[in-house]
């Protein structure tokens, strides 16, 4: 068994942390013996390793915040769920590892199905489903302008978004990165700059934007709220740039444009069981039939952790980097 864990944190991410070897021993009662089949490498996992994330667990810490796994064996007691079926890995609990012990009633069983793409269920489709959601009431027909359109919010959001009827502008920060999202559906696709705000008028005829979706902060910050039109919301949930959020003082006041932010780990603690079940049935159901999916850009084994980690940090690929124990 190998698990992947850091005992400090550090301004170079695969610095900080190791492969180990160690043993679990058989589970106690209400527990999972669960082999994990697939982690993703998240920017908010990097940011943990930094120091910089918004909540960090005591150390040492075993890394990975979601994931899927198969149960190898059950503890006395549990009997809602069978040796041999997929699951969904509690979030937070440090899923980049080869084996792990978890408590049976926080599994979620899934149905048949791309282990790989279930993986990342917990944290990117969720965050692309409620900002097209809760803060603008968008209706067919209607457009929404992000940036970072070729991260994994990114993929997912225009994919939510083509279900529900809806446009998409895209923004990304490089030319070579347009083609893949030409090719994942986005309706218009342009590279970042400070005319965005005329390319998207040109390429939208005009139509009015309500929504703005920002992963990038800084420059493009600014740069999505003069696409939006007047009393338009633009919704922060990163800082791809590392810088803060740009924005003069003329878009608050002669457009009544808002910004808020987004942090899906405050949803969690605010929303019932209820409302997450309903958020996570419905993707799960679009995950396994097919409908939202994103691209892999590279597997790793446990024991590349370092390369894995410095693959996810370095931001120039076209995909989610995922931990696939071997």
């Amino acid at each position: 068994m190998l698990k992947a864990q850091y005992q400090h944190r550090g301004p170079v991410p695969q610095d900080v942390i190791e492969a180990i070897e160690f043993q679990l021993p058989a589970p106690a009662a209400g527990q999972a013996l669960i082999k994990v089949l697939a982690s993703p490498i998240n920017p908010s996992d990097v940011l943990t390793l930094t120091g910089e994330y918004g909540i960090l667990p005591p150390l040492p810490a075993i890394g990975g915040n979601e994931g899927v796994g198969r149960i190898e064996a059950l503890g006395e007691g549990v009997s809602h769920l069978q040796v041999g079926q997929t699951v969904l890995l509690p979030v937070g609990s440090g899923t980049w590892t080869s084996h792990m012990l978890a408590e049976a009633a926080k599994l979620i069983a899934l149905p048949a199905a791309n282990p790989q793409q279930l993986s990342m269920l917990t944290i990117n489709p969720p965050t692309a489903y409620l900002m097209l959601k809760e803060f603008v009431d968008l209706q067919p027909g209607d457009w929404v302008i992000q940036n970072a359109a070729n991260s994994g919010v990114g993929s997912y959001l225009i994919q939510l978004a083509k279900i529900r009827g809806l446009k998409t502008v895209n923004v990304v920060r490089r030319e070579a990165a347009v083609a893949d999202v030409q090719a994942q559906g986005g309706d218009v696709v342009l590279v970042d700059g400070p005319d965005l705000h005329k390319r998207v008028k040109a390429a939208t005829d005009g139509a009015a934007i309500k929504l703005g979706i920002d992963a990038v902060a800084g420059t493009g910050t600014e740069h999505l709220a003069n696409c939006l039109s007047e009393g338009g919301v633009l919704v922060n949930y990163g800082r791809m740039s590392g810088e803060p959020c740009q924005i003069t003082p003329s878009a608050f006041v002669f457009r009544d444009i808002t910004l808020r932010g987004f942090w899906l780990a405050k949803w969690f603690q605010k929303a019932t069981p209820a409302q997450q079940m309903a958020v996570f049935g419905e993707l799960i159901q679009l995950i396994a039939s097919g409908q939202l999916h994103t691209k892999v850009a590279a597997t790793y084994d446990v024991s590349q952790i370092k390369q894995a980690v410095a693959a996810a940090a370095g931001g120039e690929r076209g995909g989610k980097i995922l931990i696939v124990p071997a």
